[in-house]
């Protein structure tokens, strides 16, 4: 138990996340190689069909031949950028962690350049492709729409952030940002689990069940490195909490009658839906006890600004099956999907859509608490010397 606990486990994510990205680049640079031209190699394809079955590949490569077709130079440019993104996105990391600042700002303004061309080669294909003809239906097109705003905008606000001399906020939207962007490395990681935990399936069935979680996953991992990164006990002007008892409380109690709504929808769609449930379940109720925990630990500590961030995601995410069914109930009268259709997308969405509102409001308190301290002391106050000295704090705790 020792040993465990003297594990640097932020390092060990580090390189975790290093290898995964790097491992990604040249299946993502190659996917789509083979819809150009027949028998061309992909390395992905080549990998899943050793790991998994020929067949299992070679069937979902039949489905794709038509959608892609429709859409393929837009999807290349998509395809190849991504892979590029996936080599920026740790230089980015390591280049901050190291405080190479010149590095870190010159591969900042091609990192979010490319975000901004590969996600307009996804928008082309997702405008030109029915929702049906998703890689798993009409729920993972609204996921991948999703997807799509949430990394264009983080990128932005991140771009503001640093612009407006906000260093804190810069790194959590850019992490943000990146965390929608590791959904594509974790997918393609499913592709080649899932299949032994759940034998039987077809790929476009595995992504079924991984948009349950996806969301959830990367967007709690995004907050784990932001609170890994910033350990300050406060912030400058930031005083109280905009989550009382009495918010928490009210989110909780809403959350869990949703949940509980969620629960008995799947539970009555048989096996399909059992599976697809648990799929969400399992890693909801474990972020959920980890943010529990957390925020509980950093008030006993006395690290107000820690609870303060921990309790605000976890507001978020009690809200997030509320968000869910409203969302379902939205794209099943409008968009005229079936229930289960509509209640995947809204629970696959859910999770990230929250996170992301927790992020502007932690981004708030921190403007709120500025713009406090400058009016009071206009002099000291100046955004200028605000962002020097919070520079110098972070610097401190990194």
């Amino acid at each position: 138990m020792n040993r465990l606990r003297n594990v640097a486990w932020g390092r060990v994510a580090t390189i975790a996340v290093v290898v995964v990205c790097l491992g990604y680049a040249p299946i993502a640079m190659t996917e789509l190689w083979p819809y150009a031209h027949p028998g061309a190699p992909a390395f992905g394809q080549w990998v899943l069909a050793r790991v998994v079955s020929p067949r299992y590949v070679a069937d979902a490569f039949a489905t794709r031949i038509g959608p892609y077709g429709r859409s393929l130079v837009p999807l290349i440019v998509h395809s190849v950028l991504g892979g590029l993104l996936m080599v920026l996105g740790p230089v980015q990391l390591l280049s901050a962690v190291r405080r190479r600042r010149r590095l870190h700002r010159i591969s900042g303004v091609v990192f979010t350049l490319t975000v901004y061309v590969s996600m307009a080669g996804a928008a082309v294909y997702l405008a030109r492709t029915r929702p049906a003809d998703a890689f798993g239906g009409s729920a993972f097109w609204i996921m991948l729409a999703t997807i799509l705003v949430g990394t264009v905008l983080s990128a932005t606000f991140g771009i503001l952030a640093a612009l407006g001399r906000y260093p804190d906020l810069h790194q959590r939207w850019m992490l943000l940002c990146y965390g929608y962007l590791m959904t594509a490395p974790l997918l393609r990681l499913e592709w080649g689990a899932l299949p032994w935990l759940l034998p039987g399936l077809s790929m476009a069935q595995i992504n079924q069940v991984a948009i349950m979680h996806l969301g959830s996953v990367v967007v709690f991992g995004a907050l784990l490195a932001s609170r890994a990164i910033d350990r300050r006990e406060s912030v400058p002007g930031v005083r109280g909490s905009w989550v009382p008892l009495p918010v928490l409380a009210v989110a909780q109690s809403a959350g869990a009658a949703a949940l509980g709504w969620i629960i008995r929808s799947y539970w009555g769609w048989g096996t399909e839906g059992r599976r697809l449930l648990f799929a969400y379940l399992i890693p909801y109720a474990l972020t959920y006890a980890v943010l529990m925990v957390r925020q509980w630990r950093a008030g006993r500590a006395g690290a107000g600004w820690a609870r303060e961030e921990w309790r605000l995601h976890l507001v978020a995410l009690a809200a997030a099956p509320v968000f869910s069914v409203g969302t379902a109930q939205l794209f099943e009268r409008q968009l005229g999907l079936d229930a289960r259709t509509a209640l995947s997308a809204g629970v696959g969405i859910g999770c990230g859509v929250l996170a992301f509102t927790a992020t502007a409001v932690v981004g708030l308190r921190v403007m709120y608490g500025r713009e406090l301290l400058r009016r009071r002391a206009p002099g000291a106050g100046r955004p200028a010397d605000l962002s020097v000295a919070l520079n110098h704090q972070l610097r401190e705790q990194s």
